[in-house]
């Protein structure tokens, strides 16, 4: 039997997002900086003759159909881009809320790919593949190699990665999906008059923890406040992160509503993860640390 393999999908989230105009195409030109979790979902492959998808674990069924199952739109996406491609079997591990933020699916879209390059021989960095990624979505490219970097445009340009500290924090999400359609809709943002150009690569940011915390405490997320119009729960989770003892900084993630708090240590994020747990047992509570390799 062909050996399978296990391909981690770290959730994504954006510690910054500038909403820059909008497009003549009806697209948002964006500016965010964005960082991975050391939690996600899980991706096996096994290899095969033809291509099939089964999903399984707790957000599972909150996933929709197989048929609009972003592991199988990239798989299908450099399959037409690489003649012949060798396929196979993908089993999907849904542990990270659906609509939330977190760029859930566009993660196992991402580990799809890697594992069909690394099947196939094919670089990572191999154009073909960076292609089926942006056909995709537009999440997909920064989660390719999921490493800290600044995205811009509508997520096709992007920054070399950036080395960024450790971050000990709590993502929480108040059981709410988010159309990130509606919220772009409620921002109404103005029409851009030019497009950037670069991803801003000459980029860098303080290496300690309490100095990195504090350039982002000068950011923000413009999608957080039509976000919260259309969702009050995501002001509610806000309200709860703050609350927490230890939290340096709390924020909306994408277009919600999935949140995120900064801690100084693992220790302080544990403890407010699990007393956010008692209080709102209904909400989705994790642990992590950004910018750390997913496990």
């Amino acid at each position: 039997m062909p050996a399978a393999r296990l391909e981690s999908a770290p959730a994504k989230v954006n510690l910054t997002l500038r909403v820059l105009g909008r497009r003549g195409d009806g697209y948002h030109e964006i500016e965010s900086l964005v960082a991975f979790a050391s939690i996600g979902d899980a991706l096996v492959f096994t290899p095969g003759a033809s291509l099939s998808l089964e999903v399984r674990g707790p957000t599972a069924d909150a996933s929709g159909g197989l048929a609009d199952n972003l592991v199988l739109k990239a798989a299908h996406a450099l399959a037409e881009r690489i003649r012949p491609l060798k396929l196979g079997r993908f089993e999907l591990s849904k542990r990270l809320p659906v609509a939330a933020g977190l760029g859930g699916g566009s993660a196992d879209a991402a580990a799809a790919l890697r594992l069909l390059a690394r099947h196939n021989r094919i670089a990572l960095d191999d154009a073909r593949v960076m292609a089926a990624a942006r056909a995709t979505g537009a999440d997909v490219p920064v989660c390719l190699d999921p490493r800290p970097r600044l995205m811009r445009g509508i997520g096709e340009l992007l920054s070399r990665p950036l080395r960024l500290p450790s971050l000990p924090a709590v993502l929480l999400n108040p059981r709410v999906s988010v159309a990130t359609r509606d919220v772009f809709t409620a921002l109404r943002a103005p029409p851009i008059a030019k497009a950037p150009r670069d991803a801003g690569s000459d980029a860098s940011f303080p290496s300690g923890r309490n100095e990195f915390i504090e350039t982002l405490t000068r950011g923000g997320n413009d999608l957080e406040p039509p976000a919260i119009s259309l969702h009050p729960a995501i002001a509610e989770a806000l309200a709860a992160l703050r609350g927490v003892g230890g939290c340096r900084l709390a924020r909306m993630s994408g277009s919600g509503s999935t949140c995120f708090a900064l801690f100084d240590s693992a220790r302080a994020a544990t403890a407010a993860a699990r007393s956010l747990r008692i209080a709102r047992s209904q909400w989705w509570v994790r642990a992590t640390v950004l910018g750390a390799a997913a496990r």
